[in-house]
C-alpha cells in the first residue's frame, strides 16, 4: 500500500498504545491545527491558591508552546506523508503525542478551575457527588487519595479523576509527562485533571508540591466535572 493512501486508522496505529494518542493524527488531506483557548477567568482570579504570575506563564508560555509545536509537527507529518517518508512519519509520533497531549490536558485543566466567587471549591452535587460518596465514602477521601497519588508521582505528569464508561465507575489515574488520559484506556473520560509538572506551582510553592495539591482544591470547578459526568455517563 502506498503511504500516500494509508487510511487514518493505519496512521493512528503507528503511534503505539493501540493508536490511542488522544489526538486527531495524520489526516492525509486537510489535517486540522489547534489554537490556544482563552481562559474563562482573569489570570489573577484564582489567587491566593494559584498566583497570577503562574497562570500567565502557564497559559501564555507553556500551553502556547504545546500548541505551536503540535501544529509544527502536523505540518511536518503532512510533508512526510506527501513524500512517502515512512521513517519521518514514525519519528513524528512522539512529538505529536507529547504536544498534542499537552494541549488536550491543559484545555481540560483550565476548565477544571474556577474563582471562589464563581463556585470554585464548592463540593460536587447531584449525580457526581452521589457517585463519589458511594464509591469512595466521601469527597475528603478522594482528595486525600488524589493528593497522595500526585505527590508520589515521580518526575512530571498528571493525576486524574476519571469516569470509566465501560464499567460506569470512577477511577483515579496518573499519567506521565503529557500523556492524555486516553492512553490509559479508551473508555476513560477526564472529569478532573491536576497538573503536577513543576511549572504549574514552582514559582509560588517552590519544591513543596503537597502544599500546591492541598490548596488547588479551593478553586476546583466541580460544576464542570459534574456536567461532564452527567453527559458521559451511559
Amino acid at each position: 500500500m502506498a503511504l500516500g493512501r494509508l487510511s487514518r486508522k493505519a496512521l493512528l496505529g503507528l503511534g503505539g498504545n493501540g493508536g490511542r494518542l488522544g489526538i486527531g493524527l495524520g489526516l492525509v488531506r486537510g489535517f486540522e491545527t489547534v489554537t490556544l483557548p482563552d481562559l474563562p477567568y482573569d489570570y489573577g482570579a484564582l489567587e491566593p491558591a494559584i498566583s497570577a504570575e503562574i497562570m500567565l506563564l502557564h497559559h501564555q508560555k507553556h500551553h502556547q508552546a504545546y500548541v505551536s509545536n503540535y501544529n509544527k509537527a502536523l505540518e511536518q507529518l503532512q510533508d512526510a506523508i506527501s513524500k512517502g517518508d515512512v521513517s519521518s512519519v514514525v519519528k513524528l509520533q512522539s512529538a505529536i503525542k507529547f504536544n498534542g497531549g499537552g494541549h488536550i490536558n491543559h484545555s481540560v485543566f483550565w476548565k477544571n478551575l474556577a474563582p471562589v466567587q464563581e463556585g470554585g471549591g464548592e463540593p460536587p452535587k447531584r449525580s457526581l457527588g452521589w457517585a463519589i460518596d458511594t464509591q469512595f465514602g466521601s469527597l475528603e477521601s478522594i482528595v486525600v487519595k488524589m493528593n497522595t497519588e500526585g505527590a508520589a508521582l515521580q518526575g512530571s505528569g498528571w493525576v486524574w479523576l476519571a469516569l470509566d464508561k465501560e464499567g460506569t465507575k470512577l477511577s483515579i489515574e496518573t499519567t506521565a509527562n503529557q500523556d492524555p488520559l486516553v492512553t490509559k484506556g479508551a473508555t476513560l473520560v477526564p472529569l478532573l485533571g491536576i497538573d503536577v509538572w513543576e511549572h504549574a506551582y514552582y514559582l509560588q510553592y517552590k519544591n513543596v508540591k503537597p502544599d500546591y495539591l492541598k490548596n488547588i482544591w479551593k478553586v476546583v470547578n466541580w460544576k464542570y466535572a459534574s456536567e461532564v459526568f452527567e453527559k458521559e455517563s451511559p
